[in-house]
């Protein structure tokens, strides 16, 4: 961890991998667009392991276990300074003391409230309404969600990090809030910005910060519109009695891998460019990375834009 910086009446926001990357996105949204930097780095001390090596024209490269990092951006108008913490995994073991690292991390920080993001699958269509479902530590924190027209999660648990962070804070009495953006349970395993957004935007106005929404929203619309168009089809199939073609071209498609193409490494390199100019595009950089299926490849790179 790095020396302690002073911050002004901090919240953190914590992300891990899940369904939809309704975490994953909302968080790098946020850092791209309050332009953040990296604070500092959590040590795997072994609660992680290398699950798979990266191979390059043929060459294995080393095996890397998951990072985790904190960034940080100060608030302009001196409300709240903004803490994102990036798992790019969850540990298979230890997951409660980890995220006792992690909040007692926070607190040096002078964090007040911590914040994490998740996907709730239902029955939805693409094209309805995205509803957000929230739970939090204490009725005083509670409160003020019921009067936003959120969902209340009356019942059930929250799985992985996404809850145990907010137990580890209950249990250091530092009050958090778990905000979970709908989305469709037959597209789980498919990127779906629609409820990042809805969950950024519920996050934003309790946070009263500024956000320029344009790449997200125009990301979720396209998705909005390819996932529904798939799911018509799909309908159609089922009631003509034929549904394993169609199923099995959507699915193809969206497996398809290919290499990047010459023009597509320009268009790439010339994002990164911008992007080191101007941080407030880094999310048009990975949102085109994400369509080209090659993100993990850059990701390490893309976060070096945040370090300093």
């Amino acid at each position: 961890m790095s020396e302690t910086p002073k911050l002004n009446r901090p919240w953190l926001v914590a992300v891990w991998p899940g369904m939809g990357q309704v975490a994953l996105s909302g968080g790098y949204y946020l850092m791209a667009k309050l332009g953040m930097h990296l604070l500092a780095e959590v040590p795997a001390d072994g609660l992680f392991d290398v699950d798979f090596v990266d191979v390059k024209a043929g060459l294995i490269q080393r095996g890397q276990a998951p990072r985790s990092r904190f960034f940080v951006g100060k608030d302009p108008s001196e409300r709240h300074d903004l803490v994102v913490f990036i798992g790019e995994a969850q540990p298979p073991r230890g997951k409660y003391r980890f995220c006792e690292t992690l909040i007692n991390y926070a607190r040096s920080l002078g964090v007040e409230r911590v914040f994490t993001f998740a996907a709730m699958a239902t029955s939805m269509h693409p094209n309805d309404h995205c509803r957000v479902f929230c739970a939090a530590t204490d009725d005083e924190t509670l409160k003020p969600l019921r009067g936003m027209g959120l969902t209340l999660v009356d019942d059930g648990h929250i799985g992985g990090l996404n809850g145990v962070l907010l137990g580890a804070a209950l249990e250091r009495k530092l009050p958090g809030v778990c905000l979970l953006g709908e989305m469709p349970q037959l597209f789980a395993q498919v990127p779906f910005p629609k409820a990042s957004l809805a969950v950024l935007k519920v996050f934003t106005k309790m946070a009263q910060i500024d956000l320029d929404f344009q790449e997200l929203s125009e990301q979720a619309e396209a998705m909005q519109e390819q996932l529904g168009t798939i799911l018509d089809k799909m309908e159609q199939a089922y009631a003509d009695q034929r549904r394993d073609e169609p199923l099995t071209e959507s699915y193809a498609e969206s497996d398809e891998q290919e290499r990047l193409s010459p023009d597509d490494q320009k268009r790439i390199e010339t994002l990164f460019q911008q992007a080191a100019e101007d941080r407030s595009k880094a999310y048009i950089l990975k949102q085109e990375l994400d369509r080209l299926d090659a993100f993990k490849e850059y990701e390490d790179r893309f976060l070096d834009l945040f370090r300093t």
